[in-house]
């Protein structure tokens, strides 16, 4: 069976890191985060803030590398534009694999700006956007169908097997 790419895109502190590391941790996928490769970006040098779209570029390429030696990867970005949904897309075709893209959602503000304002993003020197900054945010609404996950009051083990159970995995 040919791999699975699985996009994890939504806005900040909606719970994407977090549903993106437990599905990894229970698949066994290879995981990559776009805010590390761009912070480990910004700690070689000169390029500076902000960086366009150089990490997005990076992460996938890496995702189309690996990919093609048949291991899945799952992705973990804003991925706020359909410019950069279709990105996602095509690298995944491309290489051959199945591609399911999912948005993450808060559906209760209050939840959302709390996640916003009390988390660490556990990545160093990331400073994560304030809640204004989230709010303010270009995020284009999605123009094609995909998976939509809404982690509000939810535990993160029911986001894993909602996930799962669209690739026709185990219910974890």
């Amino acid at each position: 069976m040919s791999p699975l790419l699985i996009v994890l895109g939504g806005l900040p502190a909606t719970g994407k890191t977090t549903v993106a590391t437990d599905l990894a941790r229970r698949t066994g996928f290879a995981f990559l985060r776009v805010d590390t490769i761009e912070q480990a970006i910004l700690r070689t040098g000169p390029l500076g803030p902000p960086l366009g779209p150089v990490g997005y570029v990076v992460a996938r390429e890496v995702a189309a590398d690996v990919l093609g030696t048949g291991v899945s990867v799952i992705a973990e970005c804003v991925n706020p534009l359909s410019v950069t949904r279709d990105a996602w897309r095509a690298t995944g075709l491309g290489a051959g694999a199945r591609v399911l893209e999912v948005e993450i959602v808060c559906s209760d503000p209050a939840e959302h700006r709390r996640r916003a304002e009390t988390r660490d993003p556990g990545v160093p020197g990331l400073v994560p956007p304030t809640w204004a900054e989230i709010t303010a945010r270009e995020y284009e609404p999605w123009n094609r169908d995909r998976l939509v996950v809404d982690t509000a009051g939810r535990p993160v083990g029911e986001a894993v097997s909602a996930i799962a159970a669209a690739i026709g995995g185990p219910q974890f």
